[in-house]
C-alpha cells in the first residue's frame, strides 16, 4: 500500500519559506476550487492576479502584485473550453517570466490534449506540441497527475513530477466499499490491464479482464508509418517486389478473462471521457453475475450526455476526483462521486518551494504503476 498518511503531511503542511506565490490561472470561477483548497493546506492566500476574456474573445491576464525573484505555482484545472484554459495558461506563464519570476512551476493535474500523444496516420503528436509551447513560454517544471502515458513527460526539457491519484482511490474503496474483500478489480479492455493489476495486488483482490468488441477504440487505430501504399503505386516499386500486407484486426466475441460471478467488479481506469465503453462493460459485468459494479478513474471529463447515461445505466457508483470540476455534473447524476487529492498536490508544492525531495510522494510506486 502507498497511501499518504494525513497525519504526517497535516503536520508539515504550513511550513513553507518565503518567496512563494500561489496563481490560479482560470477566468472560470467554477474551476478554482481546488486552488482555493490547495492555498488552504499550505497557509498562504491565493496571489492577485486578473484573468478574462476581452469582447474578441482574446484572453488577458493582469498580475497584480510582485513575483520579481519568487518561485511562483501556477494552478490549472481544465475546464470545458479546454484551448482558453491552454491559452490562459500560456499567457500567465509568459507574464510571471517578464516580472522576473525566479522559477515559474505549472500545477496541472490533468494535462490537456494527453491522449494525443502517439501519431496517427498523418495526424499529429499534439501533446508534445504543447509541451513545447509551455516550455518556451517559460515553465520551469511541472506537476502533473496519471499521464495518460508515462512517456509524455519526455516531450518536456524540464523536470515532471507525474504524482498518482492511486493511494486515494484504493484508500475510498477500502473505507466506502464495506464488502470490498469480495471485489474483483477489472480491465475494460487489455490495455488497462497493467493498471487494474496495480490495482489487485495492492488490494489482496482478484482480477479480470475483458476483451472483445468492447475494448478501446484507441488501440485499433494504426500507424500511419504502418500503412500499405495505394494500388497505383504499387508497379512503381519494383516488378518483382511483393510487400506482405499486414492481416487486417477483426475483434473476437467479447469475453471476460476472469470469474466475476457473485462478486462486486472494479472497474478502473485513468480517464472517463466518452462512457459508451464503461457501460457496455458494465452490461458484460451483469450478464456474467457480478452484483454491484464500480468504476474508479483520477480524471473526470464525463463529456456531453455522461452523467444522464450512466444515471440509467448498470453502474453503481462512479468515483473520479477532483483533478477537473465536475460539480455540474455530480448535480446531473447523483452516483459520480468526488474523492479529493488536493492533500498531494499540496506537499508537492511545499516539497518542491523548501528544496526538499519529492521522493516521499513516489514511495513504492513501480515501472507500471
Amino acid at each position: 500500500m502507498f497511501c499518504v498518511p494525513s497525519t504526517e503531511i497535516g503536520t508539515i503542511m504550513n511550513i513553507t519559506k518565503g518567496g512563494l506565490v500561489l496563481f490560479s490561472a482560470n477566468s472560470n470561477s467554477s474551476c478554482m476550487e481546488l486552488s482555493r483548497r490547495i492555498a488552504e493546506r499550505l497557509g498562504v492566500e491565493m496571489g492577485k492576479v486578473q484573468v478574462y476574456q476581452e469582447p474578441n474573445r482574446e484572453t488577458r491576464v493582469q498580475i497584480q502584485e510582485s513575483v520579481r525573484g519568487k518561485d511562483v505555482f501556477i494552478i490549472q484545472t481544465v475546464s470545458k473550453d479546454v484551448n482558453t484554459t491552454i491559452m490562459e495558461l500560456l499567457i500567465m506563464v509568459y507574464a510571471c517570466k517578464t516580472s522576473c519570476a525566479k522559477s515559474i512551476i505549472g500545477v496541472i493535474p490533468y494535462f490537456p490534449y494527453s491522449k494525443q500523444c502517439k501519431m496517427r496516420k498523418r495526424g499529429s503528436i499534439v501533446s508534445k506540441l504543447l509541451a513545447s509551447m509551455m516550455c518556451k513560454a517559460g515553465l520551469t517544471h511541472l506537476i502533473t497527475m496519471d499521464l495518460h502515458q508515462k512517456e509524455i513527460q519526455g516531450f518536456f526539457n524540464i523536470p515532471v513530477d507525474n504524482l498518482r491519484a492511486s493511494p486515494f482511490l484504493l484508500q475510498y474503496i477500502q473505507e466506502e466499499i464495506p464488502d470490498y474483500r469480495n471485489a474483483v478489480i477489472v480491465a475494460k479492455s487489455p490495455a488497462s490491464a497493467k493498471r487494474a493489476q496495480s490495482f489487485a495486488e495492492r488490494l489482496r483482490l482478484g482480477i479480470a479482464v475483458i476483451h472483445g468488441e468492447a475494448q478501446d477504440a484507441e488501440s485499433d487505430m494504426v500507424d500511419g508509418r504502418h500503412s500499405p501504399p495505394t494500388a497505383k503505386y504499387v508497379a512503381a516499386i519494383h516488378p518483382s517486389l511483393e510487400i506482405p500486407m499486414l492481416i487486417p484486426k477483426e475483434k473476437p466475441p467479447i469475453t471476460v478473462v476472469g470469474d466475476v460471478g457473485g462478486r462486486i467488479a472494479i472497474i478502473v481506469d485513468d480517464i472517463i471521457d466518452d462512457v459508451d465503453s464503461f457501460l457496455a462493460a458494465a452490461e458484460t459485468l451483469k450478464e456474467r453475475g457480478a452484483y454491484k459494479i464500480f468504476v474508479m478513474a483520477t480524471h473526470g471529463l464525463l463529456s456531453s450526455d455522461a452523467p444522464r447515461l450512466i444515471e440509467e445505466s448498470a453502474i453503481d457508483e462512479v468515483v473520479v476526483t477532483n483533478t477537473i470540476p465536475h460539480e455540474i455534473q455530480k448535480l446531473q447524476c447523483p452516483k459520480i462521486k468526488t474523492v479529493d487529492i488536493s492533500m498531494i498536490l499540496s506537499e508537492a508544492i511545499r516539497r518542491i518551494h523548501n528544496g526538499e525531495s519529492m521522493s516521499y510522494l513516489f514511495r513504492n510506486i513501480g515501472v507500471d504503476d
